[in-house]
């Protein structure tokens, strides 16, 4: 049986769930919950961001998302990511 997960848009104050500025999702494994966010790489990492707003110890708020709207998420911020990461175009300064 497959873990079962929940999806997390990051929203800070001038934005909205589909300008989340990040996702973080929480598996449920055997051995209890695992709390990752969506990295600029694309991998997921462990990170504390889940618990720290459910403790209200963080400054954005996460709004729980479907996995089709993690999925839409995903592919917005690969789109972004990948523009940041894009080489410059070389200078032709004479």
């Amino acid at each position: 049986m497959a873990a079962q997960e929940q999806y997390y848009a990051i929203v800070t104050v001038s934005r909205t769930v589909r300008a989340a500025s990040g996702l973080a999702r929480r598996t449920f494994a055997a051995d209890g919950p695992v709390d990752e966010t969506l990295r600029a790489d694309m991998t997921w990492q462990p990170d504390s961001a889940i618990v720290e707003w459910e403790y209200g110890d963080v400054g954005a708020e996460l709004v729980r998302v479907s996995e089709n709207e993690a999925d839409q998420l995903v592919e917005s911020f690969r789109a972004k990511w990948r523009t940041l990461r894009a080489p410059s175009a070389p200078s032709h300064d004479r």
